[in-house]
């Protein structure tokens, strides 16, 4: 994979962005500046808006307020943005045919495809899988397969929501690696995560969502030593948000 040169889509801001369903605020006034370097962690109790301000930021919904830039632009087409959903659905298919139509929906040259597919899956640490269905892959290999497909736009932003859920420690591991060695070639990470431990260990910057509103968000070591809310001190402690 080539390193990135994330300025083309940072600094991502997003300013007083609200999210309406019906009368129901999603998202609630978010103001957020999302700079490059080590990942952006989103946390806080399920119905946070979680989801909801990943797929904002990656361009796939409208705000019903406020605005949203990518790199200083309020339309910027998401060629070197990508997501990877909590449960990506794979395709019938080999795990390189997967790669494969990932590529192609990225317009990469056909004549290029079969190395970058050898890239990818190394990367991911599929290499020797290539020809196996992609459904008769393990729950942790799907997912790092998603992330292959995810990583064949080259991205310079990378939104994963939920990447590790009901996988095990070792699946989690392997995830967690792939995010640090993405990271090191100059993606921007952006990823929700229920797992506290998982933010400390991956987490850059940690952003707590509860209800819709922006919490706290805080370089990951000041917000889990010195978190500033009763919000933020309370979800640490590993209590209920209500």
């Amino acid at each position: 994979m080539s390193m990135r040169n994330p300025a083309y889509d940072l600094p991502l801001m997003l300013v007083g962005v609200r999210i309406l369903a019906g009368d129901v605020a999603i998202l609630d006034g978010i103001s957020l500046k999302l700079e490059a370097g080590a990942p952006t962690v989103l946390i806080g109790p399920n119905g946070a808006g979680k989801t909801t301000l990943l797929r904002a930021a990656m361009g796939l919904l409208p705000v019903t307020s406020g605005l949203i830039t990518w790199g200083g632009r309020e339309y910027s087409p998401p060629a070197r943005r990508a997501i990877m959903f909590q449960r990506p659905a794979m395709i019938r298919r080999s795990a390189a045919g997967n790669v494969r139509y990932a590529l192609a929906a990225a317009n990469v040259p056909r004549d290029k495809r079969d190395r970058r597919i050898t890239e990818l899956l190394a990367d991911v640490g599929l290499s020797g899988l290539e020809r196996r269905p992609a459904r008769r892959l393990s729950g942790g290999e799907q997912q790092r397969l998603a992330l292959a497909r995810a990583l064949a736009r080259d991205p310079a932003l990378l939104f994963l929501d939920e990447p590790t859920a009901s996988l095990d420690p070792a699946a989690t591991k392997a995830i967690e690696d792939i995010i640090r060695t993405v990271t090191a070639r100059g993606v921007k990470v952006v990823m929700s995560t229920h797992d506290l431990g998982q933010a400390k260990r991956v987490g850059g910057d940690v952003v707590l969502l509860h209800r819709g509103r922006l919490i706290e968000a805080a370089p990951a070591e000041q917000f889990f030593t010195q978190p500033r809310t009763q919000e933020a001190r309370t979800f640490i402690a590993g209590e209920l948000l209500v």
